[in-house]
């Protein structure tokens, strides 16, 4: 459940960041890094390695911690985080979408690493690939903000490259075992959890 708690820390982590960049324009630079460096990270040996490092979803878990506890604020954001588990369930599914967006990843690996994963080239790129691919699949993920940002290119294509890190997140919890029924059935496992990585 340890690990199954720093997935969904990520997911809920890089949701922050498109609620916060859609109201905004303007995302946490860390925070986006650590969302998109997961991106690129197919391969990594552990999920804390796909974040690098446990520490660097602190905000995640904090968010977790407030959910868990009733305490959370943005109401938007575990519709946003159950639209985004759903998505991932039929993305799964669809193996040449899932190849097509791995092979978009592997395109853009060699300019994330000499740019930065968060570079706007980069956003920009990723935020296209989610718009040629898991944007046509049901259910929608729907992101509601300020029109003025909302109405500006790069924002939109950042929003949908952060998308794309949460869905990493959600093909993260996936693998680990995570399902839907964890949030009814083993809510006090997943609230231990996160304290504990709280400390």
């Amino acid at each position: 459940m340890s690990e199954r708690a720093l997935a969904l820390a990520g997911l809920v982590q890089a949701l922050a960041q498109v609620r916060r960049v859609a109201d905004t324009g303007q995302a946490n630079a860390a925070i986006l890094a650590t969302a998109m460096d997961s991106v690129f990270r197919i391969d990594a040996p552990s999920p804390a390695a796909v974040f690098g490092g446990a520490e660097a979803l602190r905000p995640g878990l904090t968010l977790l911690r407030d959910y868990f506890t009733n305490q959370a604020r943005d109401e938007q954001l575990p519709r946003l985080a159950l639209a985004v588990l759903q998505l991932e369930r039929r993305f799964a599914r669809d193996r040449e979408m899932a190849a097509r967006v791995q092979a978009g990843i592997r395109a853009q690996a060699g300019h994330a690493e000499r740019l930065g994963s968060s570079h706007p080239d980069v956003l920009a790129a990723l935020g296209g690939l989610y718009a040629e691919t898991l944007s046509h699949l049901r259910p929608r993920v729907l992101v509601q903000g300020n029109p003025h940002y909302l109405g500006q290119a790069t924002v939109v294509a950042e929003v949908r490259a952060i998308l794309l890190a949460a869905v990493r997140s959600a093909v993260l919890w996936r693998q680990l075992g995570g399902s839907l029924w964890d949030f009814l059935l083993r809510r006090r496992e997943l609230l231990a959890a996160v304290a504990a990585h709280l400390g």
